[in-house]
């Protein structure tokens, strides 16, 4: 079982939204999309933001998302990145 919940970290990562404001995400896709490529980011030699000696990427980046080290962008503003 991971923890968080899928419900839990879907919460943490839209606490910071506005009430009028789309939530950042929606869905258990949008969750696992993030999580993966913050996952790539760390096997690619990113630092992590939390102490994960021993942890598996994976297991990195979801805390990353849960504590609030790492946000998601709104799909508009990555693209723009780019």
């Amino acid at each position: 079982m991971i923890h968080p919940s899928y419900s839990e970290l879907t919460k943490a990562i839209n606490a910071n939204q506005e009430e009028d404001e789309a939530p950042v995400v929606n869905s258990r896709y949008s969750v696992v999309l993030a999580t993966s490529k913050r996952a790539r980011q760390i096997i690619g030699g990113a630092d992590p933001k939390v102490p994960g000696r021993g942890k598996k990427p994976l297991s990195i980046a979801v805390e990353e998302l849960y504590k609030g080290k790492v946000t998601i962008l709104p799909e508009e503003e990555s693209e723009d990145e780019e």
